[in-house]
């Protein structure tokens, strides 16, 4: 006769249950299933052994007595977070510290590893020597161990072999940072799903309805075939079709590097998905990742391919992540793996993700694994933190199987170089996909450019304002959403259109819309004047076709990037890209060395077009005068003796945006605005009542997404002083009711000491 059990099982969480109360699922069964999924994902680098033990050990600690009676005496999905709030302040239950202690225990030096891993499962990576391993010498900790051990019923959970697979990259700058950042994604998505097949097992059940990448090269292939017949004869759309069957052609090429030197209005979008798809075809890899410099236009590209891959497309932007001090079980589940074949994100989400600590950012990393990497306009990445983006660029298509597209009509000068008491660790062996760029340039030359006669004579915003009334249909691109609003508040009234990030994708997406549904009737003869105000967000990617173009004196690349905005279609002889000198200087930093160079490159010159090379001695000067490892995140990712890293360190400092406006907090707006006795509940009034009621889920941030604006952090607290924001969860915030102007979006508010701020 087997002897009845008489001690409870042990639980990793529990779950409302409407027939039974709760549903309880065992730890021991957590542990043995997240273990074979984070073995799984880091078995794409070789490094299953490591996966498998992180995700036996990560919650050891739940075997204590003290959480298993704290776990049945809150019988909430929360309990086990880490960061959960019970009542008037925060509560933690740690439960982590024991598999990182008992790592270590077992392995000693390769212990570490583990210890980064299990001991940050929650509330993110630490340093080492300032943060984790005063942790680890706790005798509390210790005590708690001993403890965990003597109530196993099962001591086996303890067993493990050290990993042969050994431990990766202590030399290579930046190497060991990475894998350490790869297993510990391949631990926090396997502990999330498994967590999500528990709590939500509708949710995880929806994960299945994605199609592999191989599958969407048909419709891909019917796409263009049927656009390329309703194109008309040009001299345009004869380089288009010349770029996409070089794109086709290159993608046998063995992954690596590439570079697509295409002018804007070139077709390198999905020239760029053509490569992809093909490259995969040949070479099997898992997903496209399309990375766009700026939320703003991401809409863009992301409705271009939902609208030929349907379901296949994830669309990553928001900030809207909740603190870790927030996060509760729903919270944790909402974030992204990038489980889609096709992901459209932004430069901030893919890089700060790379360098990230907490467990959200990172979960999704593994998933670059094998994948293809479009870097769209990646003449913006931020030169302040150029050395480590390229050093992990370098990395993930030399260890990771990762291929590389650098896409831009103005390609910066990435490649390894050295200068008097300086030096650049580049991408070096690049192949390119177009094999005469000046060529391609030449035949795409629609515009003529016009330089300010003295580059010391600033205009003001009143004269440029009667400039661009007297054209039909104008563009003007300025350096400051204040100066838009500005610019776009002294044109006739008729006709103005005015584009900041200030307004939410939904906004902006509908004014693109209809921006080039008037650019159609007037070329039908419609004589209604079109004078449209934006900042830099318009540069990146948007199709739009003026005859007419004005910037405000910017970098080179900027210039460059707007004047393809103007004859995109090359159907009117040449266009006029007229630039000038605003009231103003660039804000301050970066924007403004760049405004300097290009009056330095230009003096004297005045040329009617511009030239690859022009781009590459802009950037050459840009990267030999600004630092390009500003805040020393290289020597933080080094590993000691002891493989002790800055982890924590590195994150916080690695920002894409400038310094003084880190912490950009997202905000979700009612747009459209309510009519006069409109009160029928528009989708945005139904999705933040659900938010508020329910808490952050996936399907509901990605929906959220259009309806989102970032804020610097002196902005947002502003609005929250004024009692502009409704909080709807512990960091979630929305714009009160009837406050987004229509024109304008969220109402502007400059800060006088830092006339900088609000560039997009």
């Amino acid at each position: 006769m087997t002897a009845e059990r008489t001690t409870p099982v042990a639980l990793a969480h529990l779950a409302p249950d409407a027939e039974t109360g709760w549903r309880e699922h065992a730890l021991d069964e957590h542990l043995r299933e997240v273990g074979r999924l984070a073995s799984q994902f880091a078995a794409a680098f070789d490094a299953a052994d490591w996966g498998d033990l992180a995700g036996r050990w990560h919650d050891l600690g739940k075997y204590h007595p003290d959480f298993q009676r704290y776990i049945r005496a809150v019988n909430g999905a929360d309990a086990h977070v880490e960061t959960a709030r019970d009542g008037g302040g925060p509560r933690k239950v740690d439960h982590s510290t024991a598999g990182a202690l008992h790592a270590i225990d077992r392995f000693k030096g390769h212990g570490r590893v583990l210890a980064y891993l299990i001991a940050g499962h929650h509330c993110g990576l630490d340093n080492w020597h300032d943060g984790l391993a005063p942790r680890l010498a706790n005798p509390e900790k210790r005590a708690r161990l001993d403890a965990t051990k003597a109530a196993l019923a099962d001591a086996t959970v303890l067993d493990g072999a050290q990993p042969r697979s050994g431990v990766r990259g202590a030399r290579e700058p930046g190497s060991f940072a990475l894998w350490l950042r790869l297993l510990f994604s391949c631990l926090v998505d396997a502990d999330f799903l498994d967590t999500e097949a528990f709590l939500q097992p509708h949710r995880a059940q929806a994960r299945a309805g994605f199609p592999a990448l191989g599958e969407l090269l048909p419709a891909f292939d019917a796409f263009m075939a049927d656009k390329q017949r309703r194109a008309g004869p040009s001299p345009v759309n004869a380089a288009r079709a010349e770029v996409l069957a070089q794109c086709r052609a290159a993608a046998a090429l063995p992954p690596g590097v590439f570079t697509l030197n295409v002018p804007t209005g070139g077709g390198k979008t999905l020239a760029s998905m053509a490569f992809a798809l093909e490259h995969a075809r040949h070479h099997g890899q898992r997903r496209v990742v399309h990375v766009i410099p700026y939320t703003s236009i991401i809409e863009q590209t992301a409705d271009v391919f939902r609208g030929i891959f349907a379901d296949a497309v994830v669309e990553h932007h928001a900030s809207a992540e909740v603190d870790t001090a927030h996060e509760d079980a729903r919270s944790r589940l909402a974030c992204e793996n990038w489980d889609a074949p096709v992901i459209v994100t932004t430069t901030v989400q893919l890089f700060e993700s790379l360098f990230a600590a907490r467990p959200g950012r990172c979960r999704k990393l593994h998933n670059l694994i094998g994948s293809i990497v479009v870097l769209d306009e990646a003449q913006l990445l931020p030169v302040a933190l150029l050395q480590p983006i390229l050093d992990v660029l370098r990395l993930l298509t030399r260890h990771y199987g990762v291929t590389l597209v650098i896409a831009t009509a103005t390609q910066p000068a990435l490649a390894s170089q050295s200068w008097f008491g300086g030096r650049l660790r580049g991408l070096d062996a690049v192949q390119p996909i177009v094999p005469d760029p000046d060529a391609l340039h030449r035949r795409l030359d629609r515009v003529r450019y016009e330089w300010p006669a003295d580059f010391g004579v600033r205009r003001s915003w009143a004269e440029i304002a009667d400039e661009l009334a007297g054209h039909g249909a104008v563009l003007a691109i300025v350096n400051r959403r204040a100066d838009a609003a500005a610019l776009h508040g002294l044109l006739p009234h008729e006709g103005r259109v005015h584009l900041s990030a200030l307004m939410c994708g939904a906004h902006r997406a509908r004014v693109i819309a209809d921006i080039r549904t008037r650019l159609a009737a007037r070329r039908d003869g419609d004589a209604t004047p079109l004078h449209v105000v934006s900042t830099q967000l318009v540069e990146a990617g948007v199709d739009v076709d003026f005859p007419v173009v004005y910037r405000a004196l910017a970098g080179l690349d900027s210039i460059a990037q707007a004047a393809g905005r103007c004859n995109r279609e090359g159907v009117a002889g040449h266009g006029r890209m007229v630039v000038f000198v605003p009231p103003q200087p660039a804000p301050r930093g970066l924007l403004r060395a760049a405004e300097q160079i290009t009056v330095g490159q230009m003096h004297g010159r005045a040329p009617h077009t511009l030239a690859p090379a022009d781009f590459g001695e802009f950037f050459g000067r840009l990267y030999r005068e600004r630092p390009v490892d500003a805040q020393d995140i290289c020597t933080m990712l080094q590993p000691d003796s002891q493989l002790g890293v800055r982890l924590r360190d590195a994150a916080e400092a690695f920002r894409l945006i400038d310094n003084e406006e880190s912490g950009y907090r997202t905000i979700y707006v009612h747009y459209p605005p309510p009519a006069p006795g409109d009160d029928d509940g528009r989708e945005i009034k139904k999705l933040l009542a659900t938010l508020a009621k329910e808490g952050p889920e996936r399907w509901l941030m990605r929906r959220l997404q259009r309806y989102a604006v970032s804020l610097p952090p002196w902005y947002f607290q502003q609005l929250l002083a004024n009692g502009d924001l409704d909080q709807l969860r512990p960091d979630l915030y929305a714009l009160r009711d009837g406050l987004y102007d229509a024109d304008l979006g969220v109402p502007l508010s400059e800060r006088p000491s830092d006339p900088g701020s609000l560039v997009l």
